[in-house]
């Protein structure tokens, strides 16, 4: 017999047991062995399911959205982007929110603030802006931009057409610490404090203030790194030489002050995979959320492959194996919890050749 396996246990001794569990139930006492197995099991089991969302059908239903109510009454007209797997708790993966906002010419969504810290990755528009603690930023297809936690926000649109991004949110993290508070700004706009570009002038340069300190605590002081520079830097990466055959050509965004990530609770990075590439098998502890800024392509997920094209948005569940494949040139923006599981000594990851 396996020295972990215990042996059977006659009618009897389990009667007696189930006795001594309903005696102890009404004291707020349970026995550890019964359920240590699923505690600490040997490996993840993910919960979560590979999906994705359509970009073709999400954006036709924010357009329908956008006919039924303002943004000002929505307070934050959003999509959800719920995994199939969790249904009713507005999860895309295990621990990140997401979903897709839409602020129409004209509108407004007003100021406020949350412990939550917010990302957005701008998918559709150009020009709109977000103003983050008396900064505005415009935004731009490709951009990355963040909210950092407890930092006042609001989103305007003064162009003539609809712009359209990607959030993502630790709201289940927040959530699981019962951390959770927000507060409405008594203005719909912030005043600008400071110079459009401050920030990027500022933080973005390879060049840091003396006394470098990021007023955002852990979160990064570039709140927008523009797509034209990560594009320029992935191109670059590319042609100086192989791609990780795991990783493609990876680069993650990264915080001026100390070289780590660029928010205290979730990894964000970008991927470039040349046309035909294929990425071996990986698999990791973090579930992860991925859109394609350009290209087409497919990804694999537990032996089921699905394609993809621009502006799609699928999630890739923790500890499965996983590829990505580019039917052509593509450049995907991804992110997951990495950086909390880093910080707890948690992440992990497990690679096969090619």
């Amino acid at each position: 017999m396996d020295q972990h396996q215990a042996a059977p246990v006659d009618a009897e001794t389990r009667a007696r047991r189930q006795a001594f569990y309903d005696k102890i139930a009404p004291r707020s006492l349970a026995p550890l062995w019964e359920v240590l197995r699923g505690l600490v099991p040997p490996e993840p089991k993910p919960k979560m399911a590979a999906h994705l969302w359509r970009w073709a059908e999400v954006r036709a239903c924010m357009a329908e959205a956008g006919a039924l109510l303002t943004a000002e009454e929505a307070e934050r007209r959003v999509l959800v982007l719920e995994n199939p797997a969790f249904p009713g708790q507005s999860r895309a993966t295990g621990t990140l929110y997401a979903g897709v906002q839409m602020v129409l010419p004209g509108e407004v969504a007003p100021a406020h603030r949350h412990t939550q810290s917010a990302l957005r990755f701008v998918l559709e528009g150009d020009g709109a802006y977000t103003n983050v603690n008396g900064e505005r930023t415009r935004m731009r297809p490709g951009d990355f931009v963040t909210t950092p936690s407890w930092a006042w926000h609001d989103h305007v649109n003064e162009t003539d057409g609809p712009m359209l991004w990607l959030d993502v949110l630790d709201v289940p993290i927040v959530a699981f610490l019962e951390g959770a508070f927000s507060e409405h700004h008594n203005a719909d706009r912030q005043s600008v404090s400071r110079p459009e570009g401050d920030a990027l002038a500022r933080w973005g340069s390879g060049l840091l203030p003396i006394d470098a300190k990021s007023p955002y605590g852990l979160t990064s002081p570039i709140f927008n790194y523009p797509y034209d520079r990560t594009r320029e830097a992935l191109l670059a990466l590319a042609k100086a030489g192989p791609a990780d055959p795991h990783w493609g050509h990876t680069l993650r965004y990264a915080n001026p002050i100390d070289g780590g990530w660029a928010m205290p609770t979730m990894a964000p990075w970008m991927t470039h995979l040349p046309a035909g590439f294929t990425t071996a098998p990986v698999r990791s502890t973090d579930g992860i959320i991925v859109t394609a800024i350009e290209g087409t392509g497919s990804f694999e997920v537990g032996g089921r492959r699905t394609a993809f094209g621009p502006k799609d948005v699928f999630v890739m569940p923790n500890w499965t194996w996983r590829t990505l494949t580019a039917d052509s040139d593509c450049t995907l923006f991804m992110v997951s919890d990495r950086v909390v599981q880093e910080k707890l000594g948690l992440w992990r990851d497990e690679r096969r050749a090619a």
